[in-house]
């Protein structure tokens, strides 16, 4: 069973937000930027968590792509969850609602709802803490699918 964690990062603050998933989602986790992704690699039981920073009230076009190409292969099986990062406002969009909605009319199975992390300003850097929440939820994350007997020792 293999687990990626595929971003997009404009400033490096959902890179940040992507490798501290990695680390607490277990030894066999890799955060992979969304241009080295290959929707094709993965299989039924693999974990994907996909994340973007938000991009007029949406993810990037990069990843709105990367899910489209993920929709037209059919994910079955595959376990997925998404965030986003975005200003700490009371209007601000909600990427990581739409990824997930993408991911689960693509046929995957959403594991977590989604999830948001928070910067200081347009370009960062990330709210204190805000790395610490990312090992939180990916801790989470792989007890509910250890807990399920589908995670193994990832």
């Amino acid at each position: 069973m293999k687990t990626l964690v595929v971003y997009d990062s404009a400033y490096g603050n959902t890179k940040t937000i992507a490798e501290a998933l990695a680390s607490g989602l277990g030894r066999k986790a890799a955060a992979v930027p969304v241009d080295r992704f290959d929707a094709g690699s993965l299989k039924s039981g693999d974990l994907l968590v996909v994340g973007s920073p938000i991009n007029g009230w949406r993810p990037t076009l990069k990843i709105t792509q990367a899910l489209a190409d993920l929709a037209a292969r059919g994910p079955a099986g595959v376990r997925a969850a998404a965030f986003d990062t975005r200003l700490k406002l009371f209007i601000h969009g909600d990427a990581a609602k739409k990824m997930s909605r993408a991911l689960k009319d693509a046929g995957a199975s959403i594991v977590a709802s989604p999830m948001a992390f928070y910067v200081k300003g347009s370009e960062g850097p990330l709210l204190k803490g805000e790395v610490d929440r990312a090992v939180a939820w990916a801790e989470k994350l792989r007890a509910g699918l250890k807990d399920r007997g589908s995670l193994g020792d990832a």
